[in-house]
């Protein structure tokens, strides 16, 4: 298991590495200049061109993207343009409002899905539950978000429309305001996660030793729990690493719904304001994240799965 986890380190950093060169490129073509966003609409030329030379960007793109890549790779992720505080301090203060929101939805997409596609691999017909997991795969984020407003925070009030409560200060205004934006993530998680895993269900109830424990007597429900869905589990548990990738990536448009002080508010506000700096240090932030829950998932389906670990099919 080490050896294959040393051979997935060399691809991951080159992952990280290309990742960097396009955020830095793609930025620089944005339109919009952080100088001129920081001295004001009303600044002069030398104005602005003495806040450019201040923040570094008079300098050659080459120069400037090695100067950032080595504050990074020293931990010096640098101080934001237009905010003006240490952009580790405005990460740290954001993520766990993020974490929380991602892990909450990972738990109802988990249980939630988790529960449909065990009826949908198993059941013969679940018609209804099958449309409504197509249903929450094919609406988009912003759109359930604003469903969910309408009906649960307007219409029956049961539910605050936006905003944040700390669970440790008070866990039952905190859950509230948690439940809204969680379950509009969850959604589409949940969905995949089901279609998944039922596929994997009916392709895992066709295999020989499943017909051979039904005919040593071998009840449905221990053939399922104790063979079935452990051999069905794998290619969900990679499908599961790329999901949790997607929560972080929906986030940020669950975030800007909600109003959630999480990463995705932050890096939305960089985005505006063109805080160069803070958006490479964030867009590279989530890459790394990714990067790092996909090597892990690829070692979690190596452990349940021994031919992933030889370079077998899997």
């Amino acid at each position: 298991m080490l050896r294959y986890a040393l051979r997935r380190v060399p691809s991951a950093l080159l992952v990280l590495l290309v990742a960097s060169v396009l955020v830095f490129g793609v930025l620089r073509l944005a339109p919009g200049d952080p100088a001129v966003v920081l001295a004001g609409p009303d600044a002069s030329a030398a104005t602005v061109a003495e806040v450019r030379a201040s923040l570094g960007l008079d300098a050659a793109l080459p120069v400037q993207y090695w100067t950032w890549l080595t504050g990074v790779l020293t931990g010096d992720l640098g101080t934001s343009f237009i905010l003006g505080a240490p952009i580790t301090d405005l990460i740290w203060h954001s993520l766990g409002n993020t974490l929380e929101l991602t892990a909450a939805a990972l738990l109802l997409a988990l249980a939630g899905g988790g529960a449909a596609g065990i009826v949908l691999g198993t059941a013969r017909r679940a018609r209804l539950l099958g449309g409504a997991v197509n249903l929450a795969l094919a609406v988009p984020p912003y759109v359930t978000g604003v469903l969910l407003v309408l009906v649960l925070a307007v219409t029956f009030r049961v539910l605050p429309a936006s905003g944040h409560g700390s669970l440790l200060a008070d866990p039952v205004i905190g859950v509230q305001y948690l439940l809204l934006p969680a379950l509009c993530l969850a959604l589409p998680t949940g969905a995949v996660l089901a279609r998944f895993l039922a596929a994997s269900l009916r392709r895992s109830r066709q295999e020989d030793f499943v017909r051979t424990g039904r005919a040593k007597g071998v009840t449905e429900g221990r053939l399922l729990a104790r063979h079935v869905l452990p051999g069905a589990l794998p290619p969900v548990v990679t499908v599961l690493g790329i999901q949790v990738g997607q929560l972080l990536g929906g986030a940020i448009v669950v975030e800007a719904v909600y109003a959630w002080p999480g990463v995705g508010q932050l890096l939305l506000q960089a985005v505006l304001s063109r805080d160069y700096l803070l958006v490479q240090d964030l867009l590279l932030f989530a890459v790394a994240v990714f990067v790092v829950l996909q090597t892990l998932t690829d070692l979690v389906q190596a452990g349940l799965d021994p031919r992933a670990r030889i370079g077998g099919s899997v």
